[in-house]
C-alpha cells in the first residue's frame, strides 16, 4: 500500500477583508500555478495514484484538480471525504483508505491533519513533519494502523516545482 499526502496550495489570506468562510477559501492564482507545476513534479516520481482522495474544502479540491490535470486523470478518480479536514483523526483517513481496496492513494488535504495521519502511520507519539503548502509526503506500508508504514519521501514544494522544470513558478 502506498499513500501519497499533499498539502493545498497558497489560499487566500484569512487576514484578507474579502476572504470568504474557511471551507470556501480558494487557491490564488499564484498557488494554483505553483500547485499545478508541484503536482507535475509529483507525476515526475513516476507514481500513479489509483485514487485521488480530498477534502471537501475549495482549496484542497482545487489542489486534486492540480493533480487531475498534471496526471491527465479524469474526474471519476476523485473521492471526496470528510476524513481529510483539518480537524479530521488519522484513523479516519486511513479507515476511508481501506474501504477503497486500491494499493495507492493520494490525498489533498490539509494542516494540521496530514502531518498527523504521518505520525500516526510512523507510530510517532506527536507530529514529525509540517508540511508547507503544495508540500508531498510519501508513505509506503503492509497496514494502515499506527506503525504501519514507513516514509519514502518528504518533498517541499520548491523541490517539486523543481523536477516539474516550470520556470517563474
Amino acid at each position: 500500500m502506498e499513500v501519497f499526502l499533499f498539502r493545498h496550495g497558497i489560499a487566500i489570506d484569512r487576514l484578507d477583508p474579502r476572504c470568504p468562510a474557511d471551507p470556501d477559501r480558494a487557491l490564488t492564482e499564484k498557488g494554483r500555478r505553483r500547485t499545478l507545476a508541484a503536482a507535475r513534479g509529483i507525476k515526475s516520481l513516476e507514481i500513479c495514484p489509483e485514487m485521488i482522495l480530498t477534502s471537501p474544502y475549495q482549496r484542497a479540491n482545487e489542489t486534486a484538480d492540480c493533480v487531475l490535470e498534471a496526471f491527465g486523470f479524469g474526474a471519476d478518480r476523485v473521492v471526496v471525504t470528510d476524513a481529510l479536514l483539518p480537524e479530521a483523526d488519522p484513523d479516519e483517513i486511513c479507515d476511508e483508505v481501506e474501504l477503497l481496496g486500491v494499493d495507492s492513494v493520494l490525498c489533498c488535504g490539509h494542516a494540521p491533519n496530514l502531518d498527523e495521519v504521518i505520525a500516526y502511520l510512523l507510530g510517532a507519539g506527536r507530529d514529525v513533519t509540517a508540511l508547507k503548502k503544495a508540500g508531498f509526503a510519501w508513505l509506503r506500508g503492509l497496514r494502515l494502523d499506527a506503525g504501519g508504514a514507513e516514509l519514502v519521501a518528504l518533498i517541499p514544494p520548491r523541490a517539486l516545482r523543481s523536477l516539474d522544470g516550470s520556470r517563474g513558478a
